[in-house]
């Protein structure tokens, strides 16, 4: 064998035994999990019983599923689809969490559950959403758009999308923005392909909504999520055809599995944005930790810790190390910090900027260097590159 041949089976190996590990790791930090499969949204008819009723619009890639009670599948649609769903919170929820039905439908008593659903057309999910921005009053008129991550199911999706706004509290009309994850920790290469496929689908989200009645967009993006709204947000800027600036509202980032190169290269593309993004980072999460052993150790951008470059580039960087993570592998904190988000907001806009003396450098502190003041969350703001953030 050709010292050639000798370094390539080498590097195979290597590569073999990285995703051998990784998937070890995967499965091991979802082997407690409990998840919908097929057939878990069944419609329930049952009492609310003091349940809280919210409606989601939904735009999607994923192809409409076949079996009964899915509503949407792992695969992958030729072209961007919709639908409107309703979803019940138990009054008994505990923030953070979804409380799933042990047999479907649930009981809306005391578990999520699915009130109606149904598919719309291009012009349906356009109707449906003015409905729903017109129940709110002048100045309230936002919309939140949620866009999941990894190993992600469609009822995983849209519920935990219920969960923020619930948490949250915020008058915001939902819109979760769902690609075509296989919903499995050995499907990481084909999410990866699906985020990709998924780039114009959002950018036509954005654009419909940005074409609404709509005041403000606020966006959440979620580990593999933040790859789909980051090229997204690329492509839009190199179109020539921007968004308003004016309906832009705040953009986080929560724990992004992201190549810290790849980000870099995009937000020079991009240039420093008017309004920062917000990074939600967390030292100790397992899965950005499997995800950079899969990247061959070039770092991910949620467990970056460079925060001064992140905020020449254009970032507001908000540390969770310290919240409690309601997962194994510490990456879904932000599903805690949901019903903080009136008071980070706040947090976030009494960023002041401060000037060195003797120098032209800007910095920027919160009021007491920390949020705590504000957050009933131990969150750290380590750096931010302007002096306020808002978005109603």
């Amino acid at each position: 064998m050709t010292r050639d041949q000798t370094g390539t089976v080498a590097f195979a190996m290597r590569h073999v035994r990285r995703i051998g590990l990784l998937s070890a790791m995967l499965i091991v930090l979802a082997a407690c999990a409990v998840r919908p499969g097929d057939g878990s949204l069944q419609i329930s008819d049952k009492p609310l019983s003091g349940a809280t009723d919210h409606t989601v619009l939904v735009a999607t890639t994923r192809k409409r599923a076949e079996a009964p009670a899915t509503i949407f599948s792992r695969g992958r649609a030729d072209q961007l689809d919709h639908a409107i769903a309703t979803v019940s919170v138990p009054p008994t929820h505990v923030p953070g969490k979804i409380e799933w039905a042990s047999i479907p439908p649930g009981d809306p008593a005391t578990d999520y559950t699915l009130r109606s659903a149904s598919y719309l057309d291009d012009a349906g999910f356009v109707a449906a959403l003015d409905r729903e921005l017109l129940k709110r009053p002048k100045g309230q008129r936002s919309v939140f758009v949620f866009v999941h991550g990894f190993n992600t199911r469609f009822p995983e999706a849209l519920y935990r999308m219920v969960q923020l706004k619930h948490d949250s509290k915020l008058p915001q009309v939902p819109v979760l923005f769902t690609w075509a994850s296989g919903g499995n920790v050995t499907d990481y290469l084909y999410d990866t392909n699906s985020a990709t496929i998924a780039r114009d689908g959002l950018e036509r989200t954005l654009r419909t909504l940005a074409a609404s009645r709509a005041e403000k967009i606020n966006i959440l993006a979620h580990s593999m999520g933040n790859w789909v709204l980051t090229e997204t947000m690329r492509q839009i800027r190199i179109s020539g055809r921007p968004l308003p600036q004016s309906k832009i509202g705040i953009i986080a980032m929560a724990a992004p599995d992201l190549d810290i190169d790849v980000f870099r290269a995009q937000m020079e593309r991009m240039g420093k944005p008017p309004k920062p993004f917000v990074i939600l980072v967390s030292k100790d999460d397992r899965a950005l930790k499997a995800s950079n052993l899969l990247a061959g150790g070039s770092g991910r951008l949620g467990s970056y810790q460079d925060e001064e470059e992140l905020a020449r580039l254009g970032a507001v960087v908000i540390d969770l190390t310290d919240v409690k993570a309601g997962d194994a592998a510490n990456h879904g904190k932000f599903a805690q910090i949901a019903q903080a988000a009136p008071e980070l907001r706040q947090a976030l806009s009494s960023l002041r900027l401060e000037r060195r003396v003797g120098t032209t450098e800007t910095t920027v502190d919160a009021v007491g260097n920390t949020a705590k003041a504000a957050v009933t969350f131990p969150l750290k703001i380590l750096t931010a590159p302007i002096t306020a953030l808002s978005g109603r």
